[in-house]
């Protein structure tokens, strides 16, 4: 009995080696998701919703029918049905699934190797077992995962910070076509002046009491104004489109309306006493970037201590040969010889030493922390323009309103007293008007790229402005794969 226990040790060496490291079964049915919705919600005020079933589907849909329902819909329930709706984002969520997946493989056992053999040479039979497991792997379980929870954080920061970029995109979408419209509404009351003025001119002269040449021009203002009211209608058009595109809404959800006007400018503005030090505070992608160095720093360990053996392989194995004795009687007698066996493999790094394993990782990491260094300098310099460019733009949309359409409106009502008094010509007149005209318009220009400003701030010190990276990261890492 002795022997058949000193068997079944053998063979279940591998298997006990590889067992004691075994993590869990079970699986965070959250696949770490609460962390992006908890800081995307303290950072927008938003709920993020990941769609994983039809239950939930169902009541983001709902949520999203809701919020739609409205006659008019703001700035942040756009952004709200964004982050309800919007496929792409939740693509993104799929990440933070999949490094959940990944952290969750690493803490598994290895699976052992069994490999069965059997020949036959006359009556002679021989059956071989072997169970094989990778010890290398199991040594370095722990740096693994430590690597792959950093994987982890990254996932979820990254995805916060497409949820970011997703707001930006839907905030700036809105404020676009909002304008876009503003624009229209102005200038389709501009046209039924002009359209009067024009009927009154033709009226006149047809009794003759106005030229020719005066009533064709009242009626070239007029069809240009039409042509431009039309450009602003589909440009209107195209914004609101751009806006749907954006919030991932089809079908029924398109029947919405947004304001014909912007805010009005805000009486204080915003003020940053330390604007670069809080963007470096609160930038998610310079966050992702510091794990990625973080990360690759835990593989260059992982490489290190695999440098010089990668493979390493433990075998047990049983060998049951059957034997044919010939007696002295001329009979036969058959028996079988159980043996057991134990094997180490391993890699000779005789050819290759590890090294280049090793100066690759150490590239990797120094790449990885210029490339940190530089995005630090670039946030800095993108939240000092963003600043700028919202203060400079607040005070060329406060010139426009307070300095250069009162003036104008001036000019024309003077010119059209003199114009009734017959001193000024309608050429005069006209072009006065026009120049009115394009006054409004720039003011109001003015007014929806201050707005943009205040937007593209909010971006350059929280994250997912248009100058943010992309959400995947192209980091290699010498770990894994290229070390077994």
């Amino acid at each position: 009995m002795r022997p058949l226990f000193k068997v079944s040790s053998v063979l279940l060496l591998p298997l006990i080696m590889s067992g004691c490291v075994a993590a869990s079964e079970t699986f965070e049915p959250d696949l770490g998701f609460s962390v992006v919705s908890a800081d995307a919600g303290r950072r927008l005020g938003k709920q993020t919703v990941w769609v994983q079933d039809q239950a939930q589907a169902a009541a983001a849909n709902e949520r999203v029918r809701n919020l739609l329902a409205a006659k008019y819909i703001g700035a942040d329930a756009a952004v709200q049905v964004a982050l309800l709706s919007n496929k792409t984002l939740q693509a993104d969520y799929a990440e933070v699934g999949l490094s959940v997946a990944e952290l969750w493989q690493e803490g598994l056992a290895v699976n052992p190797r069994l490999s069965l053999s059997y020949s036959g040479i006359g009556v002679g039979r021989t059956i071989e077992g072997l169970i094989a497991a990778n010890i290398i792997r199991m040594m370095t379980r722990e740096r693994r995962l430590d690597v792959a929870e950093v994987r982890v954080l990254q996932a979820q920061l990254r995805a916060v910070d497409a949820t970011l970029a997703l707001a930006a995109r839907t905030r700036e979408a809105w404020i676009e076509a909002v304008a876009a419209w503003e624009t229209v509404a102005y200038l389709n009351r501009a046209k039924v002046a002009a359209d009067a003025a024009a009927e009154l001119a033709s009226e006149l002269g047809r009794t003759g009491a106005m030229p020719k040449v005066e009533q064709a021009r009242e009626q070239a203002f007029y069809a240009e104004l039409t042509g431009r009211t039309a450009e602003a209608r589909l440009a209107a058009q195209l914004a609101k489109e751009k806006l749907y595109r954006v919030m991932g809404v089809w079908g029924k959800n398109l029947d919405f309306e947004v304001p014909n006007a912007l805010p009005a400018l805000p009486g204080t503005l915003k003020s940053f006493n330390a604007i670069e030090a809080e963007a470096l505070r609160n930038r998610v992608d310079l966050q992702v970037a510091r794990l990625e160095l973080e990360a690759l720093a835990r593989s260059y360990g992982l490489t290190k201590a695999t440098r010089y053996v990668s493979d390493l392989e433990l075998a047990a194995g049983v060998e049951v040969e059957r034997e044919v004795e010939e007696r002295d009687d001329g009979s036969e007698a058959a028996s079988n010889v159980v043996s057991a066996s134990v094997e180490v493999g391993l890699e000779i790094p005789i050819f290759d030493s590890g090294q280049a394993r090793l100066r690759k990782a150490e590239f990797q990491y120094l790449k990885a922390a210029n490339q940190l260094a530089a995005k630090a300098v670039d946030i800095r310099s993108q939240a000092r323009a963003a600043y700028k460019a919202y203060r400079g733009r607040s005070e060329i949309a406060r010139h426009y309103r307070s300095r250069v359409v009162p003036l104008r409106t001036t000019i024309e009502k003077e010119a059209l007293l003199t114009y009734n008094g017959m001193i000024t010509s309608t050429f005069d007149l006209l072009a006065d008007t026009r120049a009115k005209l394009d006054a409004i318009l720039l003011s109001l220009n003015a007014k929806r790229e201050f707005h943009l400003a205040d937007a593209a701030l909010t971006a350059a010190v929280y994250g997912g402005g248009e100058d943010a990276p992309e959400a995947a990261g192209d980091a290699e890492m010498a770990s894994a794969s290229g070390d077994e």
